[in-house]
């Protein structure tokens, strides 16, 4: 019998989407599907995140943040 590895994939409840021009530019942010609000640095999606009652420990945590474009350090448009 052959047993087939499925990849683990993540289903956060924060998403971070890419950066969007603007001045200055910024990321939409969603929780639960729901898009909650734009950050502008990390700190906005810890407040976003706390004012839905999510505990964030670890921004690089997959279970916790999707990153998408970028990472935690991704706030430009290149």
């Amino acid at each position: 019998m052959t047993e087939s590895a499925s990849p683990y994939i993540s289903h956060p409840r924060i998403l971070v989407l890419g950066v969007q021009p603007g001045t200055p530019p910024f990321r939409i942010v969603q929780i639960d599907g729901q898009v909650v609000g734009e950050a502008r640095a990390v700190t906005d999606v810890l407040a976003a995140a706390a004012a839905y009652g999510i505990p964030v420990h670890d921004m690089d945590d997959p279970d916790v943040v999707r990153w998408v474009g970028g990472d935690k350090f991704t706030w430009s448009v290149h």
